[in-house]
């Protein structure tokens, strides 16, 4: 079986160009009750975020999965202006990042996606259409489709597009997702499926997180060899030893160029519990970079604006603004968690 990395292509950063974001509109109301119309609004902010005209250069084009008539109803007329296609596939909910294919680019510019196995995250959650949307999605994109037999998802791990990868032990080592897996082993496959060449192994990740420690709530490079993670916010943080180890963990590592890591503090939003009185993964850095705007996920904390103002430096040419996941943490993630982009085509810098 021929691999991206066998073929020449590799995961971008997530800064470089995008062609589109893909988002799934919220849609089940079995799952978010009470919650929907708020979710909507939520998710309908990040998307006017994305894709709103900039004073130059085009959109941002969004690619909109919706489950029915209805529910492509209410999504044109919340993202009404923007620039968006509107597809009507079936999905268990909108955790776009880890049922969609990753999508890739080879030197030429050409564009790809290589799609894995979904197992409802280690079996927790089963849903309808979520193990068959990858290919779906490979079908209307109808570029160069990879599959790989890896049980993987995409919010486990971050690329800085320059060979170097960030994920956990506890996702991927689990022994759930894929039995018998040693550190080796995951470092081959995630290498040939990304285009790669290292991996920067962390330990763990939040409290109460159902993904088993996806990097993405935990880790993201901001620039190649510059990553940012959380620090902890006040006594009560219930992440605490956790953050401290996966910043002093990338202090000292160092990336697939030789470089050691710069490491970029964010604050953590502390302690911030849901309506079932349980501690929520909340994270300031699940935040998802766009052609022209940062989009910082915020939860009422005092800390939302101080994350934004933490990551504003490292994106000059991009407006870093911090908008409410409130709702969305209530299912269990935040903006990076619900998209996925699609590179540009024209080339690799």
């Amino acid at each position: 079986m021929t691999t991206p990395r066998d073929a020449g292509f590799r995961v971008p950063f997530e800064g470089d160009p995008h062609s589109a974001t893909w988002v799934g509109w919220p849609a089940h109301a079995d799952l978010w009750q009470d919650r929907l119309a708020a979710v909507r609004a939520e998710v309908a902010a990040l998307c006017h975020a994305i894709a709103a005209p900039p004073a130059h250069g085009p959109a941002e084009r969004l690619e909109v999965a919706v489950l029915d008539a209805d529910a492509e109803d209410s999504a044109r007329a919340a993202l009404a202006g923007l620039p968006a296609r509107y597809h009507r596939v079936l999905y268990g909910d909108i955790w776009l990042r880890d049922t969609l294919p990753v999508f890739l680019a080879d030197p030429l510019g050409r564009v790809g996606s290589v799609r894995f196995r979904f197992d409802g995250w280690g079996g927790k959650y089963s849903l309808p259409g979520d193990a068959e949307l990858a290919t779906r999605v490979q079908a209307i994109d109808g570029r160069r489709a990879f599959a790989t037999d890896i049980v993987l998802e995409g919010g486990s791990v971050e690329a800085d597009g320059e060979g170097t990868l960030l994920t956990t032990r506890q996702c991927l080592l689990d022994g759930v997702r894929n039995p018998g897996w040693t550190e080796d082993d995951a470092t081959r496959a995630l290498c040939d499926a990304y285009g790669a060449s290292r991996v920067i192994w962390l330990d763990e990740g939040l409290l109460n997180d159902h993904t088993d420690g996806h990097i993405d709530t935990l880790a993201r490079f901001v620039a190649p060899g510059v990553v940012a993670c959380m620090v902890p916010s006040g006594p009560d943080d219930p992440n605490t030893r956790v953050l401290r180890d996966i910043r002093a963990a990338l202090a000292g590592a160092v990336d697939a160029r030789g470089r050691r890591l710069d490491v970029i503090d964010v604050p953590s939003p502390g302690r911030v519990v849901g309506d079932d009185g349980r501690v929520l993964p909340a994270s300031h850095v699940n935040f998802l970079i766009a052609n022209h705007a940062v989009i910082v996920p915020t939860y009422g904390t005092p800390t939302g604006e101080a994350a934004v103002k933490a990551l504003a430096p490292w994106f000059p040419r991009r407006a870093v603004i911090g908008r409410s996941a409130r709702g969305l943490l209530e299912g269990g993630g935040a903006f990076h968690c619900i998209t996925q982009q699609v590179p540009a085509e024209g080339g690799l810098p």
